[in-house]
């Protein structure tokens, strides 16, 4: 695998997804998830730059294996259905997205075996930018 980017969590970002990853057990994806927080850069809420996905933030990214543009905000499992356009932190794509900087490039497992490898083009809309810092 290519080396793997810098990521930016938020405390508060971390904490939550902890919980998450407890509650999720020997999910593949919750074991990646807790791989790529432990060796995260976790900073304050207030922190977190500009051109970092955090969680609830819109970004448009593009699949380069399959040669596609993708617009999506990054949830939490319990909000997904609330948000047209949501991609869960506890899906393949979501976990891969977290924490990464706009220009940023991963490659990430896929349940079927296949990997794919995605690249951080805009970050649309962060909750941190607008003061969000508990959302």
């Amino acid at each position: 695998m290519a080396e793997r980017p810098h990521l930016t969590i938020n405390r508060l970002d971390a904490e939550r997804l902890q919980r998450l990853i407890e509650a999720a057990g020997e999910d593949p994806v919750a074991i990646s998830l807790e791989e790529e927080l432990e060796r995260s850069e976790v900073v304050d809420p207030e922190e977190v730059p500009a051109d970092v996905v955090s969680m609830n933030s819109q970004v448009r990214f593009t699949d380069l294996t399959r040669r596609r543009e993708i617009v999506r905000t990054l949830v939490y499992p319990h909000a997904l259905n609330a948000t047209e356009d949501g991609v869960s932190v506890m899906a393949p794509v979501g976990a891969a997205l977290l924490g990464l900087h706009v220009g940023d490039i991963i490659e990430w497992p896929l349940p079927n075996g296949n990997r794919t490898s995605l690249r951080i083009d805009a970050i649309l809309w962060q909750p941190e930018q607008d003061g969000l810092f508990h959302r």
